[in-house]
């Protein structure tokens, strides 16, 4: 389960434009949710006596989703290193001490989605099909409501927004369901949900619209159509219908103190969806815009200790070198009033209106500095994929990271302690070091490890380990086994702290 401030997603384990994309080709059939359909269930003001007849129109296009994945299990020391027993048991059998194979266990996930056209393509949330970074998916099925499962084919998938577009191969014509204009939700509308909540395909709740475009935490596509309509595990991906049958929202995460629903749960608006998801559909590269900053919000205190008269806009904290930002005369302790026109608010933060701009387009942006208004122009460049965002990220020595790196496989984790992460020229900038150091950077210390009773903490910066260099993860993890098979205790660390000289420090291994 994913969590962003206290947002859950509802996963059962075990910009582009604008433009609506309103419908795809029918083929043999008419979308289930056809407006000539639609009118003859629900009458056009109001909630109908009965959900029963939009739903039974409505649930054959929707299915639930499960995906094979092969998880690579995390090796645990042997317990009888140090032993006349230690080769003895060696798990290679091949009586030396070398490093472990990895060993895979099965997983599975559960998800919802619908289909969008009478050949076969489907929509549902990316994290319901989308491993993490120790697992391999090896086979998506797709379980009509009738029972009938499908092998599915990965079309195209978007992490920033969390969507994505399956295909499932058969000769017959599936039926379909179209996206609506989530545009005129209002709040206090009737909506309903149709999903797979903790593996219980075809669950159908409704509910009412309890806000639009709600704001959760600021990013790209953190924009959220509300709803009471009880959402749970296992319903992510799935539809969020309106009265008039049209899919306003692609259900995707809750808030909830245990897991389960609460009467708080999300949708991704069809106006953000829709677009996103043809062109996954069509193969498109969904390409974003970037400015390169960090941006907080302006609170009651920032607007006070600035001297503005409301909040109004964002506070640039950072803004990375040579990034658009830069290049346009951005600082950090900017507030950004407006980009291209468009005012900065809650609703339409500095996020979500770049990434919706098209790289290479110049835009005027609106500025507060030092208590007067000026106007930059920016040329918004190509937002990084969510992998290069994470390894360039602007490293914050403060905070906290939220999970184990993708680069590494665990092993330094576990023998040292230590979360790291290779050091870039962002990253060596905002650590005080040279822009041709190489080496890794600390991201977190095990407070029971012996890195953490040497010293070591977040921001530290491992240049080499047994005098080898540590350019890359792969590096340090080659110097830990061949201490390993080489019967040493501990591992010699050339350490780089900001402000300071190099010194090297021992550490033992666990």
């Amino acid at each position: 389960m994913r969590y962003v401030y206290g947002l859950t997603t509802a996963l059962l384990i075990g910009g582009a434009s604008l433009s609506l994309a309103t419908g795809y080709p029918a083929g043999a059939q008419v979308a289930q949710n056809d407006d000539a359909a639609m009118q003859q269930i629900v009458p056009r003001q109001g909630a109908p006596a009965s959900f029963a007849d939009l739903t039974a129109q409505l649930q054959p296009a929707v299915v639930n989703i499960s995906t094979r994945q092969r998880i690579e299990v995390r090796q645990q020391g042997n317990p009888f290193a140090g032993t006349p027993f230690e080769n003895f048991f060696n798990r290679r059998g091949d009586g030396n001490n070398q490093q472990q194979q990895p060993q895979f266990r099965e997983g599975q996930s559960l998800g919802s989605g619908f289909i969008i056209s009478a050949d076969g393509y489907v929509v549902t949330n990316n994290h319901v099909v989308a491993p993490d970074n120790r697992a391999t998916l090896e086979e998506i099925t797709v379980t009509m409501p009738d029972g009938t499962e499908y092998e599915a084919e990965l079309v195209g998938a978007d992490p920033a927004s969390d969507l994505a577009v399956l295909k499932i191969s058969s000769g017959r014509d599936f039926p379909f369901v179209q996206f609506g204009d989530s545009q005129g939700a209002r709040v206090g509308d009737w909506v309903i949900a149709i999903g797979n909540p903790f593996g219980l395909g075809g669950t159908v709740t409704s509910g009412i619209v309890s806000s639009v475009l709600r704001n959760t935490g600021g990013g790209a596509y953190d924009r959220y159509i509300q709803t009471d309509a009880s959402i749970n595990r296992g319903n992510s991906g799935g539809p969020l219908f309106d009265m008039r049958g049209n899919v306003i929202g692609v259900n995707n995460a809750i808030i909830s103190p245990n897991g389960g629903s609460v009467g708080i749960g999300f949708a991704i608006p069809a106006e953000i969806a829709a677009p996103i998801v043809a062109q996954l559909r069509d193969g498109e590269e969904i390409e974003r815009g970037f400015l390169g900053v960090n941006i907080v919000p302006v609170n009651d205190d920032l607007a006070d200790s600035l001297g503005l008269p409301k909040n109004r806009g964002e506070f640039v904290q950072v803004v990375q070198p040579d990034g658009a930002a830069e290049r346009a005369g951005i600082k950090p302790g900017d507030v950004v009033t407006a980009i291209n026109n468009q005012p900065v608010t809650t609703e339409q933060t500095l996020s979500f209106l770049v990434a919706n701009i098209k790289p290479g387009t110049r835009i005027p942006i609106d500025l507060i500095r030092d208590g007067e208004e000026l106007r930059v122009t920016a040329t918004v460049a190509k937002r990084p994929s969510e992998d290069e965002l994470r390894r360039q990220q602007m490293f914050d020595p403060d905070a906290e990271p939220d999970e184990t790196p993708d680069e590494s496989d665990g092993t330094i984790e576990e023998k040292l302690g230590l979360q790291v992460i290779t050091l870039t020229p962002q990253i060596a900038r905002q650590l005080g070091a040279g822009e041709d150091v190489t080496g890794l950077v600390i991201g977190a210390v095990d407070q029971n490890a012996d890195a953490a009773r040497k010293g070591l903490r977040r921001g530290d910066i491992i240049l080499s380990a047994n005098y080898q260099e540590t350019a890359n993860v792969t590096d340090l993890e080659a110097v830990v086994a061949e201490a390993e098979s080489t019967g040493r205790e501990a591992v010699l660390l050339r350490i780089q702290r900001r402000g300071g000289s190099p010194s090297y420090i021992a550490v033992r291994l666990r």
